[in-house]
């Protein structure tokens, strides 16, 4: 995933970006040969279990606290990416949200567009093995 890759790199957690592989399902009415490739896919599932958890609350605070400038991660998306030492101009924040498929109807306005991609943001970093309370994305 570009942008968000480059979210979860900076949390430490580039190998849960690299983990969640998704495999085709095997095409219909093939012979016995493509049998061992789905019973392989299942084998990767360990993979993705053994993610560790990070604690991101714990990671942000602590950058916040050594950053010169007052930024609130917990309700920004644009500080929530200063933080992380990443591009939050609002072209960078339009790239994110179409990776992450920010509904049309949202892009046209950055303030929806900023609360839309800051509360899903969260909610991926938790989906990839991050710690972060779900009240900061429900």
């Amino acid at each position: 995933m570009g942008f968000f890759s480059n979210i979860l790199e900076k949390l430490g957690m580039s190998s849960a970006a690299a983990a969640p592989v998704i495999t085709p399902p095997a095409v219909p009415g093939a012979a016995a040969a493509p049998a061992p490739a789905p019973v392989a896919a299942p084998a990767a599932a360990p993979a993705v279990a053994s993610i560790t958890m990070v604690d991101v609350m714990a990671l942000m605070e602590k950058k916040a606290a050594a950053n010169p400038q007052k930024l609130n991660w917990k309700t920004s998306i644009v500080d929530l990416l200063k933080l992380l030492d990443l591009d939050s101009s609002l072209a960078a924040r339009k790239e994110l949200a179409k990776e992450l498929y920010c509904p049309d109807e949202l892009m046209g306005d950055s303030a929806k567009m900023n609360m839309w991609l800051h509360k899903n943001v969260l909610a991926h970093i938790a989906a990839n093995g991050g710690n972060v309370p779900k009240e900061l994305f429900d």
